[in-house]
């Protein structure tokens, strides 16, 4: 019996770039499956283990390829995921590198004094400084963001979701994922 979880398929659209890098696009085997009896994907790669019914073994797809492309929407949503990273899951104040767990939100013009939500005024923290700097404004404690917050491209993200690592990547998914960094210069 394979587990669900097992044996993830690696989705990528039809210009063979992921859909995304952060969280990295997955779908289960069973959902791979039932994209390619529908054809509405491409295998591309295929693990050593087979999904098997009565009369049929099927090999495992690793990596997929949409038939049809998806574009990618130019202005992200407005998450928490995407604005840890936007800022590199660092603190804007600290610059301490921490995990998303240890991050917060913090408003730059707090909400208390008209600040809103949103990509220009909000930035990654840690809970140290989120609580150093209350309900105040950047002058009054002397805390100013490193990078002022700004909404970024989808592009942007997906490149700074290229940066973080991934666990537990299939090598047949090494070839799609990231191929446009650059690489070591041996000399």
């Amino acid at each position: 019996m394979i587990h669900a979880s097992q044996y993830p398929t690696l989705v990528l659209n039809a210009d063979f770039q992921p859909l995304s890098y952060f969280p990295l696009s997955l779908w289960n085997w069973q959902d791979a499956l039932k994209a390619v009896f529908r054809e509405r994907v491409h295998v591309v790669a295929e693990y050593q283990k087979y999904a098997r019914a009565a009369t049929i073994a099927m090999p495992l797809p690793s990596v997929v390829s949409l038939k049809k492309y998806i574009p990618q929407p130019q202005k992200p949503a407005f998450t928490r995921l995407n604005v840890f990273l936007r800022d590199s899951f660092t603190c804007q104040y600290c610059r301490q590198k921490l995990p998303s767990e240890k991050l917060t939100f913090d408003h730059v013009i707090p909400r208390t004094r008209g600040g809103s939500s949103n990509w220009n005024n909000v930035v990654t923290a840690c809970q140290y400084c989120n609580l150093a700097k209350g309900s105040r404004l950047p002058n009054e404690c002397d805390m100013h963001p490193r990078t002022p917050p700004q909404q970024p491209t989808s592009f942007t993200l997906q490149k700074q979701g290229r940066k973080f690592p991934h666990k537990h990547l299939h090598e047949s998914w090494m070839d799609f994922l990231y191929w446009d960094s650059e690489l070591d210069s041996q000399t």
